[in-house]
């Protein structure tokens, strides 16, 4: 396993989110996170990511023990991470924000995230502030796979997009997943769009995972969508 998240207990001043959470993600594997508000979906990545301090239970990630790694050695180890609120500079240009995210590589790999994301290309010397809502989705994830990281989490990066846009950005996910070899963990709310992308998904609910199934075929099980995520995929 890539990724190992082992008998993770961890939470927010007295409130425990995640309670003996334990999963494994297999390299190149698209892997989907689904369940209702406060299952511990957001939780779990910033568990991995390092934002969040474990109670008890350890993240292994390619045979190392992440215990004491802050954010950004986990980010160098191979880790990449683009949150729910997307966390762009807004008062920089596509590609200043694009060059942060380059950590040491040429200036001329931008043109992966231009190929990736036609769209940023067009808006290269646009502000931040000026984009739509799907621009910045699009730039916040270029510019995390601009660090060339090994496993990248997404957290709820079709939220609030229009439907073309949520479009665009699952076939940039499949091309890079294809392309680029990267191991994805994606938390998304639109079900039945993260089902059709990912190869296998958990359904994750008081912080443990109770349910795991392929995508596929978790997408025909509608009475366990709807008694775990409440509500069925169309």
């Amino acid at each position: 396993m890539l990724l190992s998240i082992e008998d993770v207990t961890a939470g927010y001043g007295p409130t425990t989110v995640l309670d003996g959470l334990s999963l494994g993600v297999a390299a190149g594997e698209r892997l989907a996170m689904i369940g209702r508000n406060g299952a511990g979906k957001t939780t779990a990545l910033r568990a991995v990511m390092g934002l969040l301090a474990l109670r008890a239970g350890r993240v292994v990630f390619d045979g190392e023990d992440l215990a004491g790694l802050a954010p950004h050695q986990r980010a160098h180890r191979g880790l990449g991470y683009v949150p729910q609120t997307r966390d762009i500079f807004p008062s920089l240009t596509v590609e200043e924000n694009l060059v942060a995210g380059l950590k040491q590589r040429p200036r001329a790999a931008l043109d992966e995230a231009y190929a990736l994301f036609p769209r940023l290309a067009e808006r290269r010397r646009n502000g931040g502030a000026q984009l739509s809502g799907g621009e910045q989705q699009m730039l916040s994830v270029a510019r995390a796979l601009l660090g060339r990281p090994r496993l990248l989490l997404l957290d709820e990066p079709l939220e609030g997009l229009a439907p073309l846009i949520r479009q665009d950005l699952l076939r940039a996910f499949r091309e890079m997943s294809a392309s680029l070899g990267i191991t994805v963990v994606i938390v998304e709310q639109q079900v039945d769009e993260a089902l059709a992308y990912a190869g296998r998904a958990v359904i994750l609910e008081r912080g443990a995972v109770a349910h795991a199934a392929p995508a596929d075929q978790l997408r025909d099980d509608l009475p366990t969508l709807e008694r775990y995520v409440g509500m069925a995929v169309h």
